[in-house]
């Protein structure tokens, strides 16, 4: 018996939706709330693929609905099984190394590229429509500007490893002369929000700053080492999590046109009104505390990303954005301070 393909019980249960859906990442935080997302839309047609060693992460996927969960270094032998691949109907890859601080290129070049590389010359051979997490660090220090336009792709100058590897795959994507029937790259900006708790050092400033207030009534926050910005006033396109999986969910309901897509709010916001937001959320007096950027990131370190939007709103995404405001209340007072997950 072969352990990848499923069974006739799993088959019976898939309900209305018959096709499959297949989601990498799916044990991490953006990957996860997307599973989440998805049950509330009634799909539980789901094969989750991901590195599912770390029991923190696994956490993640508590109460969720699925059909099966692939490890991340069997998926490909999985997908090689007839009767799997005949049930896909969409791909959303979300699965990446993320780590900004990382310099080993080799291990970015082997999860971010090459994996990925696969992944879509199988949903060209199977001709599945096929989304993939990109990321605004493709666009580096923002001199050549936040705009999702083809011609200028090319252009871009990531600042660390993380951000070359993202920027390699687009690349690649858009010289392919066959592509998927549908293909996606999300350049993801700055996303907060629940199920994010495993991320340690790499989880947003909105859990960091909730987790000092706890512990000490004081969030640290960088100073600028750049005289045009005061300390704090760093911008950011910080997007909650939960308009991040609408926008994933949009993009396979309606299939509009393929291309990269910036997946930011439009609207950069400080640090310093992010920690006074959540300052707020928890009923607590501001105190802020401005500290050196770390001389391993100091040079790399972005001072304003704001993702131009005209291209996801041309292309017919009208919903609203949570402001951070609202984003960072909902965040706190439902899912941290009860240690909730999405």
């Amino acid at each position: 018996m072969n352990t990848y393909s499923l069974t006739s019980d799993q088959v019976a249960h898939i309900g209305n939706h018959d096709d499959l859906i297949l989601v990498t990442g799916a044990a991490g935080f953006i990957g996860s709330c997307l599973v989440g997302f998805l049950n509330q839309q009634g799909y539980e047609n789901l094969i989750l693929s991901d590195d599912f060693s770390r029991p923190d992460k696994l956490k993640n996927l508590e109460n969720k609905r699925y059909l099966q969960r692939i490890p991340r270094e069997q998926l490909f032998d999985w997908l090689s099984q007839r009767e799997n691949t005949s049930r896909i109907r969409y791909i959303f890859h979300i699965g990446a190394r993320t780590d900004t601080t990382e310099f080993n290129r080799e291990i970015f070049n082997q999860l971010n590229v090459q994996y990925s590389q696969r992944l879509w010359e199988y949903a060209v051979a199977q001709q599945i429509p096929f989304l993939y997490a990109s990321s605004a660090a493709t666009y580096g220090d923002g001199s050549m500007g936040y705009a999702d336009d083809h011609a200028r792709i090319a252009d871009l100058r990531p600042l660390n490893p993380y951000g070359w590897s993202k920027q390699q795959f687009d690349l690649w994507a858009l010289s392919q002369p066959i592509a998927p029937p549908h293909w996606y790259g999300l350049k993801f900006f700055n996303v907060y929000g629940p199920n994010e708790y495993h991320k340690g050092r790499m989880a947003s400033v909105v859990w960091h700053a909730y987790r000092q207030i706890q512990e000490t009534g004081i969030v640290r926050l960088f100073q600028s080492h750049r005289p045009e910005y005061r300390d704090g006033e760093q911008l950011r396109d910080f997007i909650y999590v939960k308009d991040i999986v609408k926008i994933c969910y949009w993009f396979m309901q309606y299939l509009p046109a393929s291309g990269i897509y910036n997946a930011g709010t439009g609207k950069a916001r400080t640090f310093n009104d992010l920690v006074k937001a959540t300052f707020e959320a928890l009923n607590k007096p501001v105190q802020i505390q401005y500290i050196p950027i770390p001389e391993d990131i100091r040079n790399t370190y972005q001072y304003f990303t704001e993702a131009q939007m005209h291209k996801l709103r041309h292309a017919g995404y009208n919903s609203d954005f949570c402001s951070l405001e609202e984003g960072i209340a909902d965040y706190v007072q439902q899912y941290l301070l009860s240690s909730k997950y999405y």
